[in-house]
């Protein structure tokens, strides 16, 4: 994907998860099933996520390069990232500390939902600073994955909200299954 598209991609993604994630009640938004975060810990972690990269692409290209280095190999394929991804998950890679989220709260679903957003904007707008042969060369550390390209990092972006959606798509549907059950 070349950045626009890589653009279009993270407005679509994260655009269905805000909407879905809005258009939930205060009560799913709490809800839990089988030891999953719950819907606004999902969002929590989506946006604790995107920023510390909109962070790091604030940073001057040569900045990027002395802290964290250069590409020795070209860059994955969005497919070929995401079952890197995958097969880091089945062999049991979970988030770190950092990126765990705390209780949420329904009353902070807005805020979050503002936040993330907004981090998103910035991130596309930064994304558009970026020439094509920068986003193959600059790499940036992912604590899961290692060593990841800028546009990498930005094909894992896009990857990961989808993700959790589809997760938030479950619990809130095991959540409905059992109540239904209960009826």
């Amino acid at each position: 994907m070349e950045k626009q598209e890589i653009n279009d991609q993270l407005k679509k993604a994260y655009l269905a998860f805000t909407v879905y994630i809005d258009s939930l009640t205060d009560e799913e938004f709490i809800v839990s099933h089988d030891g999953k975060w719950t819907p606004g810990q999902q969002l929590n972690h989506i946006l604790i996520s995107v920023k510390p990269l909109t962070q790091a692409l604030i940073l001057p290209n040569f900045l990027l390069k002395i802290l964290f280095g250069s590409a020795n190999r070209p860059s994955k394929t969005y497919d070929g990232l995401v079952a890197k991804y995958q097969q880091k998950l089945a062999n049991g890679g979970r988030a770190t500390n950092r990126f765990i989220p705390k209780e949420v709260t329904s009353d902070q679903k807005d805020k979050l939902i503002d936040s993330l957003n907004s981090s998103v904007e910035k991130l596309m707008k930064q994304v558009q600073g970026f020439s094509e042969s920068d986003l193959d060369r600059l790499i940036l550390p992912h604590p899961l994955l290692g060593k990841l390209t800028v546009r990498e990092m930005l094909y894992f972006t896009i990857y990961h909200v989808g993700h959790h959606h589809e997760i938030t798509k479950r619990i809130i549907h095991n959540h409905n299954s059992a109540l239904n059950d209960e009826a």
